[in-house]
């Protein structure tokens, strides 16, 4: 059993998964931990819950009496964990092989408004593919290449509606909106491949089997549906076929 800090603003308007209260399970080459985040700050335990081995508590900065401050989203890629943050900046930690010696390497600022959530793939060693992207409440989509410094690659605007939820898939962005839409993205150009009108209100979250080739999204107006992604022979774009 993981006890994680529960206390938090009372604000009727305010759900906990807004404040980034969440749980996740960090695959990395060498080690698997799992990361928990809540208004006060991130938790990194043992693959087993036993041992936490890193707290890092979060700073308030400049955010008015009224500002909730929190981590929301959270991904993994190489050695590397990503936490995304209430002020728009995206921590990202080093983990050490084995150890409590994690080290705060780097802080990305690219997004203007709260990241909502990250995702990532495993490049495969390819230096010059783009194996992340983090999304915020502006909409806006931010693809990175992960190293020993993580460096911009594509910036897909928003449109006035908060991008909820990201997945990566062979290259290919799947985005879940505030107005139930799903778009799909080539990571490496920023090129629209599908946009969907997948859902009556807002996604609250993506998933995907990454073998099959199959896009899970649920939303507020209480559906889950599953879709098939294939890559056209003919245009080279995504398409996305409804299977339920």
């Amino acid at each position: 059993m993981v006890a994680a800090d529960s206390e938090g603003p009372n604000d009727r308007g305010v759900r906990q998964a807004d404040l980034g209260l969440l749980v996740h399970w960090c695959v990395l080459p060498f080690r698997v931990l799992l990361v928990l985040t809540s208004h006060r700050g991130i938790q990194m335990y043992e693959s087993d819950g036993s041992v936490m081995v890193y707290w890092h508590a979060l700073d308030s900065g400049d955010a008015s009496p009224v500002q909730a401050v929190f981590a929301r989203g959270i991904a993994s890629s190489g050695h590397f964990i990503c936490v995304g943050t209430w002020s728009g900046r995206v921590l990202v930690f080093d983990i050490p092989a084995k150890g409590p010696n994690i080290v705060l390497s780097e802080e990305l600022a690219a997004h203007p408004t709260s990241v909502t959530d990250i995702a990532s793939e495993p490049a495969q060693g390819q230096d010059c593919v783009a194996d992340m992207v983090t999304a915020d409440d502006s909409g806006l989509l931010c693809i990175w290449r992960s190293g020993p410094e993580f460096k911009l690659s594509t910036q897909i605007p928003g449109f006035g509606v908060p991008c909820t939820s990201v997945q990566l898939w062979q290259g290919t962005i799947a985005a879940g909106y505030g107005n139930g839409q799903v778009r799909l993205y080539e990571a490496s150009t920023g090129t629209l491949h599908i946009q969907i009108n997948a859902h009556a209100r807002a996604i609250c979250a993506l998933d995907l089997a990454p073998d099959v080739g199959k896009l899970l999204t649920a939303a507020e107006d209480t559906f889950v549906h599953i879709w098939k992604l294939s890559r056209s022979s003919e245009s080279g774009y995504i398409e996305a076929t409804l299977l339920l």
